[in-house]
């Protein structure tokens, strides 16, 4: 996994249980706040270990402006804002009190993994490469490499072998795969998945390091525990 942890500042319940939902899928270390005075407790408790913030503006008590501005006295972590608030000078003002990315409602979930992965990487806080079973991925360039030679995938292949590699020894089903790497909301079914993965296989030629799980899903490598 990633083994990045975030904090996600949302007040809207069902909004903030969908990211952290999802991000735990995605692999991050999940933290939460419902509030401006929480959010800060938690950044100041977790300062060292914090890796980027997401940050709804419309808050109780604080809101995103005033929590951004109080975080930028004592840390430098990378903060995404999140807001319903789309109008040019509410971008600018979020980019002025030190935000590092915006994102405006309503989004997807594949944007938000995207603009994070983004951040992340500027930050230098994201792997350079994954390795495993003679097999190279370089997440820079998106490319991979079995046993020293180039293999062209599409992105979204890519995708499918990273979340398999940082799954290493893990059984995923198929429902949990195409919400990880596709997002909740597309609209295809678990056939897509299949065809990916046979896509993959094809390419790597004799190396079986991903296996069908009868009546369950996949594992990368190992022999595998089950992840629902």
């Amino acid at each position: 996994m990633n083994n990045c942890k975030v904090l996600v500042v949302e007040d809207e319940k069902k909004l903030l249980y969908t990211l952290v939902d999802f991000l735990t899928i995605q692999g991050y270390d999940v933290l939460q706040a419902e509030d401006g005075e929480h959010a800060l407790e938690q950044m100041r408790e977790y300062m060292h270990e914090i890796d980027i913030v997401l940050l709804d503006i419309m808050l109780p008590g604080k809101n995103g402006y005033e929590v951004l501005k109080e975080l930028r006295k004592f840390s430098a972590v990378p903060v995404i804002v999140l807001t319903a608030k789309a109008e040019v000078d509410d971008q600018v003002e979020g980019f002025e009190c030190g935000a590092d990315d915006y994102i405006t409602k309503p989004y997807s979930l594949a944007v938000i993994k995207a603009h994070m992965e983004a951040v992340l990487k500027r930050a230098g806080k994201l792997k350079e490469f994954i390795e495993s079973n003679e097999i190279r991925l370089e997440m820079a360039t998106q490319k991979v490499y079995y046993r020293n030679e180039y293999l062209e995938t599409t992105p979204k292949e890519f995708e499918l072998l990273q979340y398999f590699m940082e799954n290493e020894g893990v059984v995923l089903n198929r429902d949990r795969i195409l919400n990880s790497v596709w997002g909740y909301y597309y609209v295809g079914d678990i056939r897509t998945v299949d065809t990916l993965v046979k896509q993959l296989r094809k390419k790597l030629k004799d190396n079986n390091c991903i296996r069908s799980v009868y009546g369950v899903g996949y594992v990368f490598g190992g022999e595998g525990s089950e992840k629902n």
